[in-house]
């Protein structure tokens, strides 16, 4: 009996901080210049520690090869394309570790391989690998629909024909339209999601839903600021992309350290 009152205890505890979390103060004043700090600070721990944001980097360069082959064949161009364009989706998920090491260079405590892989846990209680299975729901239904949006315009001539004569016609162009429209809708609205809540359960024992309500009202509060910085991310990545995915190794070290920071500005008033 007294265990469960314990119990009962410390579960109402954790209910109140997840309650005083998801209200907590938020930065309404994010600038430009906030975000050209984030990503110098986010180069610095790059360099002082590139190792780490190589190995990460790495892994998720691999899974995008691996896709690539999967898919390169003709028949799988309706596939392909929305695989493509939605892969970065993943990439919050992939710099997890990045933001231990962030975390750990600012406040001074030893950086290991043990703590650093063990952040994909987040605080030990599961909550991010919640959210990584949500951003990995998020990219099948993106994938869903925009095989759908290729469907409707391309008809089954689309699916089998020469790529660059299908996305040079007029409806290959429509279909890129509409796909870009709605597939950029998602993306910030998981963006949105992600920015603040990924770094936020590696630095707190917090619940994913408590996060992700901080998330968004970082965003709201900021809104052209982090529109501008989802506009950078999306660019950045895909730029990325082109050359083999081999920019990546670069590029999402960086996107995810200065994620960090970016979190650490937008919620350092409660910290």
């Amino acid at each position: 009996m007294e265990s469960e009152r314990q119990a009962m205890a410390e579960k109402n505890m954790a209910t109140a901080e997840n309650v005083q979390v998801a209200s907590m103060p938020v930065a309404r004043d994010l600038s430009i210049a906030d975000l050209g700090q984030a990503l110098a600070a986010g180069w610095r721990d790059f360099r002082a520690q590139p190792a780490y944001g190589l190995f990460f980097s790495a892994i998720f360069l691999g899974a995008g090869w691996f896709l690539f082959l999967v898919l390169k064949d003709r028949a799988s161009l309706a596939w392909l394309i929305p695989t493509s364009a939605g892969f970065p989706i993943l990439a919050p998920f992939a710099a997890a570790g990045l933001y231990e090491v962030s975390r750990r260079l600012e406040t001074g405590e030893p950086l290991s391989w043990r703590p650093v892989l063990g952040a994909v846990r987040g605080r030990g209680d599961d909550q991010l690998p919640v959210l990584g299975v949500l951003a990995f729901v998020f990219f099948a239904f993106w994938v869903i629909i925009a095989h759908t949006i290729f469907g409707v315009f391309m008809g089954p001539s689309g699916f089998g024909g020469d790529p660059l004569s299908v996305l040079a016609s007029q409806q290959g162009l429509i279909m890129l339209a509409v796909g870009s429209a709605v597939g950029a809708v998602l993306a910030f609205t998981f963006f949105a999601m992600t920015v603040v809540s990924m770094p936020m359960l590696v630095d707190r024992e917090v619940d994913f839903v408590s996060a992700i309500i901080v998330s968004f009202r970082v965003v709201r509060a900021n809104l052209f600021t982090m529109l501008v910085w989802a506009a950078f991310v999306a660019v950045a990545l895909f730029a990325a992309m082109v050359p083999l995915l081999l920019g990546l190794l670069v590029v999402l070290p960086l996107l995810g350290h200065a994620t960090w920071h970016l979190y650490r500005r937008a919620t350092i008033a409660s910290a």
